[in-house]
Parts: C-alpha cells; sequence; structure tokens
C-alpha cells in the first residue's frame, strides 16, 4: 500500500479542517497532505453539511450514511469527526469491517463503551487504531515527560493544573441545540475543551487513584452541564493533585505546576516550561538544614548563589499543525508499521477521569478506580431524562 484512502465521518468544522489538510487546501505548507494519507470519502447524515462538503471536496466519493461508506470498498481507514457518543459505534464498525481507524477525542463519554471499543480494537491487531491525542506532538511536554520519566527530579510530590483559558460565550453554546447538553454533548468543558489536558496530566503524572471533585453546572451561562470544575487527585504513591478548568474567565490562565522531590517543573501557556533541580534531594536536605541554614541559603538565593539550577525549554513553534502529525503517523503506521502517536485504547485515560469526576460530582463523595461504570451511566441518564429531548445513553457492549 502506498497511499492509505481516508475516510472522513462528520464534515462539520474539524472534518472540513482534516479534508482540507489531506486535500492541501491550507493556507500554510506545514498543514499540508502527509506523504502516504489521501482524502477517498466524506460521509455526514445531515443533508446541507454534506452538500457543503461535497462542493468544497468534488474529489471525494460522497456518504450520506458511515456503515455505507466503511462497506463501500472506498477507503482504507475513517477519521471519525462525529459527536462525542458516536466514536465507538462508528470505531467498532469500521474495526469489524477491516478498516483502520483514528477516532478524536474524547474516546467518548463513558468508559464501558470506551473498553468494549478497545476490547474490539484487541481483537484485530491486524488494524491500526489511534487516537487524536494531537498535544503529545508537542515537544515541550515530550521533553517534560522525557525528564518526569528518567527519574532526575526524583518523584512527583504535587501536581497543579489551573488550565481556564477555554472562554466561550453564550453565543458559542447558543450555535447548535447539542451543544451543552447531557444527551448531545455529553457533558461541557470536560468533554469539549479540556479531553487534552485530562490525558497530559496522566501522561506525564500517572492515573490517580482517587478523585474528588466540585463542579458548577451553568456557571454564568444559562446551560446545563458543567463550565466550572476544581477537582483534587490522589495518587497511588500519596503524591496529590489539583486540576482547575472553566469557561467563563475571559483573561484566562494555563499554568502548570510539577512539584518533585529533587525539583520542579513550571509550565506557561504550554508554550514555556522552566525546569528547576535542587542540588540534593528535598529528602536529603530536609534532614541536614538546620535553621541556621535555612536564613543562608535565601540569602544565597537572593545574592545569586542558588540552591538550585534552573534552564528554560520551549515548544517547537508547530502551535495548530499537530493534527495533521497525528495523521501523518497514523498513516505511516499503517503504511511502514512504525510511528504511531497514541494507541486508541489510551483514550480511556482522559474518559475514566472526566467520569470519575462526574460522579464525585453527582454523588458528593470520593471516586476511586476501578470505577462504578454502571452507576456513573445511572447517573447520566438521569440527567438526559431530566432534559427531555434526547434517548437516554446504552453502553455500548462489554468488555
Amino acid at each position: 500500500m502506498e497511499k492509505v484512502r481516508i475516510g472522513i465521518v462528520g464534515m462539520g468544522v474539524q472534518g472540513t479542517n482534516y479534508a482540507r489538510m489531506l486535500v492541501n487546501k491550507t493556507d500554510d505548507t506545514k498543514a499540508m497532505c502527509p506523504p502516504y494519507a489521501e482524502l477517498a470519502a466524506i460521509c455526514d447524515n445531515d443533508d446541507k453539511a454534506l452538500a457543503k462538503a461535497k462542493e468544497a471536496f468534488p474529489e471525494a466519493v460522497a456518504f450520506s450514511d458511515y456503515e455505507e461508506l466503511i462497506d463501500s470498498g472506498e477507503i482504507d481507514a475513517v477519521i471519525t469527526t462525529v459527536p462525542h457518543y458516536l466514536h465507538p459505534p462508528v470505531a467498532v464498525y469500521a474495526l469489524e469491517h477491516g478498516i483502520h481507524v483514528l477516532i478524536e477525542k474524547p474516546a467518548g463519554i463513558d468508559a464501558k463503551s470506551v473498553k468494549y471499543m478497545n476490547k474490539v480494537a484487541k481483537d484485530h491487531p491486524e488494524l491500526v487504531f489511534g487516537v487524536m491525542l494531537n498535544q503529545r506532538t508537542n515537544t515541550l511536554y515530550q521533553k517534560i515527560k522525557d525528564i518526569i520519566d528518567s527519574g532526575r527530579l526524583g518523584e512527583i510530590r504535587r501536581v497543579n493544573w489551573i488550565i481556564n483559558s477555554w472562554w466561550r460565550s453564550t453565543a458559542y453554546y447558543n450555535q447548535s441545540a447539542w451543544r451543552a447538553t447531557w444527551g448531545g454533548e455529553g457533558g461541557g468543558v470536560l468533554v469539549n475543551q479540556a479531553p487534552h489536558q485530562l490525558d497530559l496530566i496522566q501522561w506525564l503524572c500517572g492515573v490517580p487513584s482517587k478523585v474528588y471533585a466540585k463542579m458548577i453546572f451553568g456557571a454564568h451561562r444559562d446551560i446545563v452541564v458543567e463550565n466550572d470544575v476544581t477537582m483534587t487527585l490522589t495518587y497511588p504513591n500519596g503524591a496529590t493533585g489539583v486540576f482547575v478548568t472553566c469557561t467563563h474567565d475571559i483573561i484566562g490562565t494555563d499554568r502548570l505546576e510539577i512539584d518533585l522531590s529533587q525539583g520542579k517543573i513550571m509550565v506557561d501557556n504550554s508554550r514555556e516550561a522552566t525546569i528547576y533541580t535542587l542540588a540534593k534531594d528535598e529528602d536529603v536536605l530536609d534532614k541536614e538544614t538546620t535553621p541556621e541554614d535555612v536564613h543562608r541559603m535565601v540569602a544565597s538565593n537572593q545574592s545569586g548563589n542558588k540552591l538550585f539550577t534552573e534552564e528554560t525549554i520551549k515548544d517547537d513553534g508547530m502551535w495548530g499543525f499537530q493534527h495533521i502529525e497525528v495523521i501523518d503517523r497514523f498513516t505511516r503506521q499503517i503504511v511502514t508499521g512504525e510511528g504511531l502517536l497514541a494507541d486508541g485504547s489510551e483514550g480511556l485515560l482522559g474518559v475514566n477521569l472526566a467520569n470519575a469526576a462526574f460522579l464525585s460530582a453527582w454523588t458528593g463523595e470520593e471516586a476511586s478506580y476501578p470505577l462504578d461504570d454502571d452507576l456513573f451511566l445511572e447517573k447520566l441518564n438521569e440527567h438526559i431524562a431530566k432534559e427531555g429531548k434526547w434517548p437516554l445513553h446504552k453502553a455500548l457492549g462489554e468488555a
């Protein structure tokens, strides 16, 4: 296979963006079609969206049903850019019919369906199953992960991430009936704006063992889902964390701090990080240091003879083009057998964390892993029922 024939399921904003990249209709050469990929087909069950897509991409075969697309013989792989609930069913149908899959984030709404999707993918090891975790292409985060994994800064003790740079107006929420609904979207900021950070905090720092969340539903906006979240995390080694996000802070903050036993990592705006390395592990300094030493340390730090060294690292300036790199690596994996950025099964991490946060906020109790997936679905459907305009959600299957 020299080219991977890609079909895009869902021709909304993101699907259209991907299609433009695959036919080189972008404004920047950095976002041009990868060498092993080509746009072969488009699909949308909305007549207006499909008509608009057909006009924009006449070279692609058009379908109104994703099963017909998958069964057509016109494609080798699909990219799912559909409402969050539909990622698992589209992916499962494709995998069961011999088609490679790249799913958008989040991998789904409920962990039970995502686990079933992962099981189907595992049953078909001959197929490539990827997930659009494009922030993992950010060289800044890649360097930070290498530093943490190397152990040079010791063990993680505390993590704080304030990611409030998601300001969304009422007009944004009013664009479509499905936005900011339980039945149409499955949630708010945790399933729409922040899934990449939910993935990154676990990719970098590990999976927490316990989650406690406080959410405000419709904070300063006339919506029913969460748009103001504060969650506390507990890790297996006893480390703690705080994750804060919202969509009503018009100034916004993106600040990540990772405190380790022999240093600290501070990231601003996902573009620049300062790495502090202590001369000795903090446990050693604690045992060796007298009250008099503390005064000398403060004085020496102020005079420039620091207790720690520091370095600054930055991203590679490719902000905004990570999606095309994910597609490139996905298709390279299909053609050459190497290159995949993130296996699709890793999409479960963010879904699990979001589910845990929701369950904690709804019950007022701390959620622990493994989660009670059935209880989450029960609570989700209670909220969908209150809306009264969407069918209740049923998990895709048992893993």
